[in-house]
């Protein structure tokens, strides 16, 4: 048990995938009595060879709000395990494997409460196709899109990313076995497959969607409850536009689409990444926590300058 937090009490957990490998992550707890149960347990997926890290300011944000949050790394990226050692590891991998049995460990250790879920680009795509989405009161997907890069507005962003995402990006995969992310300001090292899986997929107009190999339309059109999609105005890549080419697809679904600016949230910017760094975290981070509070079923009380929170019956 690691006690660094204030807010939270925090433990590292490390979860065994049927596929083979482990996933490594965190687990922080509100600190609350241990007869009372957490309002619910929300698990962040992340976005690709984006390190387990950035998510830990809303993590905790969660836990103080009496969530149980968990984070983690992907197979071959950050603390779960080495690049090389995973290069065969696909995208698809991480959507079909790491997520759901993130989501399965999850689900009967906190005893009879909401499962709730946040997504993150890729780890909210995996959430839209159905991976691990089984059994939840809800999610949000953040700068969730199709990914192509022939949609990119700037021009200069457009080549850049082609650059690195369809010449440096392959080259380096097929010459070492993994791709050196950091150097390339791609985030983490990342396996060789996946780069060379995502590299295919920028080219396709409907990205994941028009890959033949996959079922992503179907997964999609089957997902249901409720989804919170969120965007924010000058993220260079998930534009409004590629975000609805995602929430189109869940046609069994109840999406709400929210997209907010950086005056919104009180800063300069958000972009891509910027959502989960905390200077949101009296601005539009209150804002998520307001819709996931509303799918738990949690109503929260004022007293004597402490949030406490009471329960009531979840909205139908």
């Amino acid at each position: 048990m690691r006690n660094d937090d204030p807010a939270a009490a925090s433990e590292d957990l490390r979860i065994q995938i049927p596929a083979g490998g482990w996933v490594v992550g965190t687990v922080r707890r509100p600190r609350r009595p241990a007869e009372e149960p957490p309002r619910g347990v929300v698990v962040i997926h992340p976005a690709t060879a984006v390190p387990e890290r950035l998510y830990t300011g809303f993590a905790e944000f969660l836990a103080a709000h009496g969530y149980v949050a968990v984070t983690y790394d992907y197979r071959g990226t950050g603390r779960s395990g080495s690049p090389r050692a995973h290069r065969g590891l696909r995208m698809r991998d991480w959507m079909a494997d790491d997520v759901p049995a993130v989501a399965a460990w999850a689900r009967p250790r906190f005893g009879d409460v909401p499962q709730l879920a946040v997504g993150h680009s890729i780890g909210g795509h995996a959430l839209a196709l159905g991976k691990g989405s089984r059994g939840l009161a809800g999610f949000v997907t953040v700068a969730s899109h199709v990914a192509a890069t022939s949609t990119i507005p700037d021009r200069a962003e457009r080549a850049r990313v082609r650059l690195i995402l369809r010449v440096l990006g392959p080259a380096t995969a097929r010459v070492l076995g993994y791709v050196p992310g950091r150097r390339l300001s791609l985030g983490e090292d990342m396996p060789a497959a996946a780069m060379l899986e995502w590299s295919r997929w920028t080219t396709l107009p409907g990205y994941f969607f028009d890959d033949p190999t996959m079922t992503a339309a179907a997964d999609a059109a089957r997902v249901t409850g409720d989804i919170l999609a969120v965007g924010f105005t000058d993220d260079p890549w998930a534009t409004p536009g590629q975000i609805d080419a995602i929430t189109d697809r869940l046609t069994a679904a109840r999406v709400e689409r929210r997209t907010w600016s950086p005056a919104d949230g009180g800063v300069e910017r958000i972009g891509h990444l910027g959502f989960f760094r905390r200077g949101l975290r009296d601005t539009l981070w209150p804002e998520l926590l307001a819709w996931l509070d509303d799918r738990a079923g949690a109503a929260p009380a004022q007293e004597d300058g402490n949030v406490r929170f009471s329960a009531r019956k979840p909205r139908r």
